[in-house]
């Protein structure tokens, strides 16, 4: 009954669409893989939320370059964990980072130089300002950073991807993208391979400031598509299943529809006695 599977167009058939569910389930794992991924950044940015802050060693290696380099970046684990330092802010190599968004507003992030004991610095980023008038890339006045020692709590947050151009407008660093190596070779000491999101500061930040929000990844969205594609898989074997069912049927002479009843060749009911 199913003999005719053995041809070669059916036989073409089964390589195809047994290809077609391979490829299927890979992409399926591959968003799996993607889901488990995102789940885990979102599991630490909770964790560094909840955690208590740790010092800056436990957290990220220290720059063994000279002025100008940035030192290792954190280890995957660490990233997002909560720490504390102390050092003396350097106004005078702020960075401005344009084309920020918080509350549907479009502004800039400020990131200052923390300057510690040791001739290293942190960039710390205080926070996120508005534009002055006259559009979006106006630079804005900056709040002054306190003076003296300063005690930071923050998140650790790794380089952004992508080494944006780095440019002085007004005699302030400015730039698009948080590269950190990029923004090292603009400062005259070694710089940590990461910066800080700012939580907490003593002397207390400026009320200008607002608190830069960390987004969750949308890891659901990669688990619909896990699911997706391996029900296309699922549906394009059953799918080669159901027609080589239907052929077999039809060679072997079985309908495979009811035929509609013709109620006008039927003949009449004979009249009651």
């Amino acid at each position: 009954m199913y003999r005719f599977l053995l041809s070669p167009r059916w036989l073409g058939a089964l390589a195809l669409t047994l290809v077609a569910a391979a490829v299927m389930v890979w992409l399926g794992n591959w968003q799996l893989d993607r889901y488990r991924g995102r789940t885990e950044v979102n599991e630490r940015i909770d964790a560094g939320e909840r955690m208590a802050p740790v010092p800056l060693a436990e957290a990220l290696g220290a720059p063994t370059g000279g002025a100008g380099k940035a030192g290792p970046a954190p280890a995957k684990e660490k990233i997002w964990t909560r720490i504390t330092v102390t050092g003396r802010y350097d106004p005078t190599n702020t960075v401005l980072v344009r084309g920020r968004t918080v509350d549907s507003r479009v502004g800039f992030e400020v990131l200052t130089p923390l300057v510690l004991t040791d001739g290293t610095a942190l960039l710390v980023d205080r926070g996120w300002i508005p534009p002055a008038p006259g559009g979006a890339t106006a630079q804005p006045p900056v709040p002054a950073a306190p003076t003296g020692d300063v005690t930071v709590v923050g998140r650790v947050h790794e380089t952004e991807s992508g080494a944006g151009a780095v440019s002085r407008r007004d005699g302030r660093l400015e730039t698009r993208r948080i590269a950190v190596p990029r923004l090292a070779g603009e400062l005259p000491y070694p710089v940590y391979g990461a910066y800080l999101l700012l939580d907490e500061q003593t002397p207390a930040a400026d009320p200008v400031f607002k608190a830069v929000t960390v987004g969750h990844a949308n890891n659901w969205q990669n688990f619909g598509y896990v699911v997706q594609w391996w029900l296309f898989a699922v549906m394009a074997l059953f799918g080669y299943g159901w027609v080589a069912r239907r052929e077999a049927r039809r060679a072997a002479g079985i309908d495979t529809e009811r035929k509609p009843l013709d109620r006008a060749a039927e003949p009449a009911p004979s009249a009651s006695a």
